[in-house]
């Protein structure tokens, strides 16, 4: 599925919705270039399982973890080039929840191997408009 969101209030709404189709278990895998939107639509996704903490980049942190009833994990690979991903222990939060993880791609093998995932990949197409496709 494709879509094309004009503003970051759009992007927003589009992963609250997908929120409502997404059950625990589910590894969320998230590309698009710096400044794309994948912080904002995990945000969306937290307002989706209706959490209302403010949902930050975990850049620096590695994971943030959010709940409300059902735990929503927000994992950022960016600063990690040739990390044992294996010591995130995906497969303990995945038992507890939803995980949604950035810059998945620097170990695509490692994340692919997870059957119970989708890819969402968000192209920037202007100032505020986005290409949302989901997988």
């Amino acid at each position: 599925m494709k879509v094309i969101t004009k503003s970051p209030e759009e992007t927003v709404a589009f992963a609250k919705e997908l929120a409502s189709r997404i059950k625990p278990g589910t590894l969320i895998l998230l590309s698009g270039e710096l400044g794309a939107g994948k912080t904002r639509f995990v945000k969306g996704l937290a307002e989706g399982l209706g959490i209302k903490e403010d949902v930050s980049s975990p850049t620096f942190v590695i994971v943030n973890e959010y709940s409300n009833g059902v735990k929503l994990f927000h994992v950022d690979l960016y600063r990690l080039d040739g990390f044992p991903y294996e010591v995130l222990e995906l497969d303990e939060m995945l038992d507890e929840g939803i995980v949604a993880v950035e810059w998945w791609e620097k170990d695509k093998r490692f994340f692919e191997s997870y059957k119970d995932r989708v890819e969402v990949r968000i192209r920037v197409l202007g100032e505020s408009e986005r290409e949302i496709e989901v997988r």
